[in-house]
């Protein structure tokens, strides 16, 4: 057999797998997405609790930000990776760093190094969700993924209803590290299942080049520009120098990076997936939306705790709402395309009612009681997830096969740097709002707002302002994205997207 026989045949899909087949793959895919998942949902209670242990809490939004700037950052490469040489073995390789930067994590002595583990951390967590969902785009067709959508569901229910729990009583009543140190047996067990199951995966390998100066340029650029909206107002003033400093070499090296997204042989972010518009508008809706509900899920904790007066446990439960409505309307929506032809109507009118709730935070948040603002969290996390499954699903049936992983990644890609950048500002709101600075503790940051005249609650209002903000511009986003019609087989779907 010749080269260009072999080659054909490395890019053609294999056989159609079995449904036990298919649930297999799936079993070993769910549990390393359930390793991510949970990651992001037990951390969010426990951040006050190491802030304060730490003595540190004016980095405490440098936690979370590291690891989605390092995540953001290799999701693409982890998409190249995966088309170049399979999933299998470079979902493993991520399950892999995500353990040994969750010992890291573990170990670390002060908020320095904390921050410098999750970085790493955030570099094996980058491929997990990421390759999960582009596993499942590989083997079920966009219109049959209602099929196994309770896989998906049960997953991130689990990872939304116990992360927040075991976060808070960990960091209450045993140590904030063993929210790190969980990772350990599950991580192993999410490989050892992962090894055996993937082996079935079709293969779709192309030859990629991987764009790691383009990596660089995207982490110190947005470095820089979280930098300054974190120092800005709390140790140098808005307009100074050095914070004028920071925004200029900022958009410099912006600027570069777009001019080597123009100019590589084959860049971070590929310009030719960008330029379909189905893609373009679903990354950017994705974008705004998961990246205002990361960055409430990273602060209402501390809304919980400095304002409401929670404990981190009861702060736990506060959050499930938020946590668990999410999963509630994305198995609605998923279920709703594969039965319906307009299927941005749903995701539309979620995200209407998601705006109107958090406009009752802002305006009437602090008069509201915590029953009260349960039941409107979890109207917004509801609303907020009939977006989630439409701007995947849509993403991936715009591409050819081969450049799945590629375009999963990017969408991603985008769902991280929105994360990141609106955890930065809801935590420059919070710091320059509350004189945060120098703080070592919620409880003295209660009682210097207080002498100071000032009210969190009012600097609160500011932070659901902003998620307001949010949320609208994922909504004016989805509006703009092509209606395509869903096909009914990944290869129909790859031959259809290769002739746009």
């Amino acid at each position: 057999m010749d080269q260009s026989t072999n080659e054909t045949l490395r890019g053609s899909p294999t056989p159609a797998l079995s449904h036990a087949e298919i649930r297999t793959i799936i079993v070993g895919v769910l549990l390393a997405m359930f390793l991510a998942a949970l990651d992001q949902t037990i951390i969010a209670t426990a951040l006050p609790t190491i802030g304060r242990e730490l003595g540190d809490l004016e980095h405490l939004p440098w936690i979370v930000t590291v690891y989605l700037l390092t995540s953001t950052a290799v999701t693409p490469l982890y998409g190249k990776l995966s088309d170049s040489y399979g999933r299998r073995v470079i979902m493993l390789i991520g399950i892999v760093v995500f353990i040994a930067g969750s010992i890291a994590c573990a170990l670390a002595p002060t908020m320095f190094f904390l921050i410098l583990a999750r970085g790493i951390q955030g570099i094996g967590g980058g491929g997990l969700i990421a390759l999960a969902q582009t596993i499942i785009a590989d083997i079920v067709p966009p219109r049959e993924r209602g099929r196994y959508q309770v896989y998906f569901a049960s997953v991130f229910m689990t990872s939304s209803l116990l992360g927040p729990v075991l976060g808070g009583y960990f960091a209450e009543h045993l140590h904030w590290s063993a929210i790190f140190w969980i990772n350990l047996p599950l991580g192993l067990v999410a490989f050892a299942i992962a090894f055996r199951s993937l082996k079935k995966l079709p293969r779709f390998e192309r030859p990629h080049r991987l764009d790691l100066l383009g990596a660089v340029l995207l982490v110190t650029a947005t470095v820089a520009l979280l930098l300054s909206l974190s120092w800005g107002g709390i140790r140098f003033p808005w307009g100074s120098l050095p914070i004028l400093g920071l925004f200029a070499v900022s958009l410099v090296l912006w600027g570069l990076f777009a001019a080597r997204m123009r100019l590589a042989p084959e860049p971070l972010i590929p310009p030719g997936v960008l330029h379909n518009p189905v893609v373009r508008m679903g990354v950017l809706a994705a974008c705004f939306g998961m990246g205002t509900y990361i960055g409430l899920t990273i602060y209402l904790p501390v809304y919980f705790e400095a304002v409401r007066g929670l404990s981190a446990s009861l702060s736990g439960l506060a959050l499930i709402p938020l946590m668990a409505g999410t999963v509630v309307g994305a198995t609605l929506s998923g279920r709703t395309m594969a039965k319906v032809k307009h299927y941005k109507r749903l995701p539309i009118a979620g995200l209407l009612v998601a705006m109107a709730a958090t406009g009752v935070l802002v305006v009437y948040g602090q008069a509201l009681s915590i029953t009260a603002v349960e039941v409107v969290l979890a109207v917004i996390s509801v609303g907020l997830g009939t977006l989630l499954p439409v701007t995947m699903v849509t993403t991936q049936n715009a591409v050819a096969s081969h450049e799945m992983g590629t375009a999963t990644g990017t969408a991603n890609f985008f769902r991280s740097l929105g994360g990141a950048f609106i955890v930065a500002i809801f935590g420059a709101i919070v710091l320059s709002g509350s004189g945060l600075s120098g703080a070592a503790s919620f409880e003295a940051l209660g009682a210097a707002a207080s002498a100071s005249g000032i009210n969190l609650g009012d600097v609160f209002s500011y932070v659901f302002l902003a998620a307001l903000v949010g949320f609208g511009l994922a909504l004016a986003f989805l509006l703009a994205l092509e209606e395509r019609p869903l096909r009914g087989s990944a290869v129909k779907a790859a031959e259809a997207a290769a002739a746009d």
